[in-house]
């Protein structure tokens, strides 16, 4: 996807996307210093099997949110980037999902607290710090956190005290998995954030559901 100087983007659509049948969409932010298709290379193989999109832009610094003007010129990008899938596929909005790695999965986290209503889901992988204190969540985002036990980016002590608790605090329903390594994704840890989200997604429906049956008999009593 071009998205304008130097802001190039990845789009992935499964062989099984159908217009009739909208589809979940994850939006993957890369870690410091990546790029664009590395968030794709990353789950393209899992995107096919679960019938998801898969869209990836890259930062317009070398991180997400740096320089001065960074929150406001990646924001503008991310905006862009859903706007050229909005406009061309057919997309469930209720299975958007924002996920990142490192410093992309502490941005996916500022993202999805701060639009819940837009991101149901946020999956975080080995994610550096939380942005912003989450003192409160709109529409009570869930949310999937791994982390190497032996990262040397970020301790996994860190991510346990200033990251998982603090969320888990202010009322975030997180799954956390830990695994024998260090900072990356490893393709079980991939897996399993995939089927946390399909259960979740599953879920999340099925509640849906029964609020809409509350409210028809509520009505009709």
């Amino acid at each position: 996807m071009d998205l304008g100087p130097m802001r190039d983007g990845y789009l992935y659509v499964p062989a099984s996307y159908r217009y009739t049948a909208p589809s979940a969409l994850m939006l993957m932010l890369h870690g410091s210093g990546g790029h664009a298709h590395h968030g794709v290379e990353i789950l393209q193989g899992l995107a096919d099997e679960a019938g998801i999109i898969l869209v990836a832009p890259t930062s317009k610094f070398y991180s997400w949110c740096e320089m001065p003007h960074g929150p406001v010129l990646d924001a503008r990008t991310v905006n862009m980037t859903l706007e050229h899938v909005f406009a061309r596929y057919a997309v469930d909005p209720t299975r958007i999902t924002a996920t990142g790695f490192s410093d992309g999965a502490s941005y996916a986290i500022n993202l999805g607290l701060t639009n819940g209503d837009l991101f149901q889901h946020i999956i975080a992988f080995s994610p550096r710090f939380v942005p912003t204190e989450p003192t409160e969540t709109r529409n009570n985002p869930h949310m999937f956190i791994s982390h190497g036990m032996r990262d040397e980016v970020t301790p996994i002590s860190t991510c346990v005290q200033r990251i998982v608790a603090p969320l888990e605090h202010a009322g975030v329903d997180v799954e956390y998995a830990e695994f024998e390594a260090g900072h990356r994704i490893p393709p079980s840890v991939a897996q399993q954030a995939i089927e946390w989200l399909t259960r979740a997604s599953a879920s999340a429906r099925e509640t849906r559901r029964a609020q809409s049956r509350e409210i028809q008999a509520t009505r009709e009593g």
